[in-house]
Formats: C-alpha cells, sequence, structure tokens
C-alpha cells in the first residue's frame, strides 16, 4: 500500500479479508449450489456490504478522528464563532488529518497481511489476524488502563496478563473513552485564554458603565485577532497531531 491509500480501505482490509478485494468482478444472485467455493465468495461479499455500512462507525471509534473532530469543535465555541468554520470544513480538516495520523498503520498493515496475502503466503484468516495487530496497538498506546479495567470489570472477565489477551470488544469502548477525556482536556486548555479575555473585556465595559452593550460584540473580533497572531491553527493542528506521536 503507497502512503496515499485512503484509510477507508485500511479500515476495511482490517474486517474483511483481502481476497474479497481481489475479485475480478461482482456477481450477486440467489439460488442453490452445490459448490461450496461459490458459497464462501458470496458471503464475503455480504461481507464486503455490511462493512461498506459501518465503516463511518469504525472510522469514529478505532482512528484518531474522535479526538480531532471533538477539539475542533471545542476550539470554535471557545472563539464564539457559532458556525464559522462549518461543519463540513471541520469533518473535512479531521478526516485529512486522521489519514496522516494513521498513515503508518496502514502501511504495517500493507507489510505484515496484504503483501503477503497477495503473494499467497498466508490464508484469509491469517491475513485478518495480521492486520487487526497495529489497529489495536494503536488503541493499546492511547487507551488509559483504568478505562480498559472499567470494561472488563462490567464485563464480569479475567483481567489479562498480556496484551495479546486484550480482546477488541472490550478495547474498543475503551479506547472510545479514553478519547474522549482527552479531547475534553485539551478543550479546556483552549478555554482557558478565551475566557479571561472575555472577563477583560465584561469587566471593562461594566466599569465604564456601558451595561446595555454587549460584552461578546466586543470580545469577538478580538479574539479573532489574537488566535491570527498567535498562529492558532497552526499551534492547534500541531498539538492534536502531536499528541499521536506520528511516525
Amino acid at each position: 500500500m503507497k502512503k496515499g491509500l485512503p484509510i477507508a480501505a485500511v479500515l476495511f482490509v482490517i474486517i474483511v479479508p483481502a481476497a474479497a478485494f481481489a475479485l475480478p468482478g461482482i456477481d450477486i444472485s440467489i439460488g442453490s449450489t452445490e459448490a461450496p467455493d461459490k458459497l464462501v465468495d458470496g458471503l464475503k461479499i455480504l461481507g464486503l456490504l455490511t462493512i461498506l455500512t459501518v465503516a463511518p462507525a469504525i472510522l469514529l471509534t478505532m482512528t484518531s478522528f474522535t479526538r480531532i473532530l471533538i477539539v475542533f469543535g471545542f476550539l470554535r465555541q471557545a472563539v464564539g464563532t457559532q458556525q464559522v468554520p462549518p461543519n463540513q470544513v471541520i469533518v473535512g480538516l479531521s478526516l485529512f488529518l486522521t489519514v496522516f495520523i494513521m498513515a503508518p498503520v496502514g502501511e504495517r498493515i500493507n507489510e505484515q497481511a496484504i503483501v503477503p496475502y497477495r503473494e499467497g503466503q498466508i490464508t484469509d484468516g491469517q491475513a485478518l489476524e495480521r492486520a487487526i495487530v497495529p489497529v489495536r496497538q494503536f488503541m493499546l498506546n492511547y487507551t488509559r488502563e483504568k478505562d480498559l479495567m472499567l470494561f472488563y470489570e462490567i464485563s464480569g472477565q479475567t483481567k489479562p496478563n498480556t496484551v495479546e489477551e486484550i480482546g477488541m470488544r472490550l478495547l474498543v469502548p475503551a479506547f472510545i473513552l479514553s478519547e474522549l477525556k482527552t479531547a475534553f482536556e485539551m478543550g479546556f486548555m483552549l478555554f482557558i485564554p478565551f475566557i479571561v479575555l472575555d472577563i477583560a473585556i465584561a469587566s471593562m465595559l461594566m466599569s465604564m458603565g456601558m451595561i446595555m452593550l454587549p460584552p461578546a460584540l466586543i470580545s469577538l473580533p478580538l479574539k479573532l485577532m489574537l488566535f491570527v497572531l498567535v498562529d492558532g491553527w497552526n499551534l492547534v493542528v500541531g498539538s492534536i497531531v502531536k499528541s499521536f506521536q506520528v511516525g
């Protein structure tokens, strides 16, 4: 896989055996058959179509997309611009940053699973198992132990002794919970300088007796100017990407 491979392709490979992508054509028909190979191929196609419906959920839950999108949402609220940048821009930027951050994971999936499978060195099941390993390692790197143990306690399962024993069924919700907490922490830090500016503007207007003038009318352009002067987008995007230790 080249570095520019879309993240959606990587996510499909995680769940669906790679053979589903090597088919030269798709012919879906309903009928009886006595050939087991045709039945297996049909199940693969059905699995691929199923994954297409849940791909957005996979993107949201198993990658860096959640943290990025939430931080950008907090940033927009902190600055005070209700619909600027618009949702389409924020989601688009979050998606491309996710592709950039997840690129090393995709490269490892390609080296460990896709290439060996295409060369006929491993089977479908082995390719699937190898493809899951880099994704699981990525989630483990950013999952708090406290959050992971919470789901083990809820499920009543025995605590794992090794990383290999951690199942995806418990790891995925723990990873989401950790990402939410991290995103809220980063959002809180973004709010601090803008809140200080809002308080200063409100206090100044009250001391001048301008009670009827909305503080937001004065603070908004000042916050925009402050954000531009400190090169805010560069700082925010740089902080988000560096928090994932890309490389």
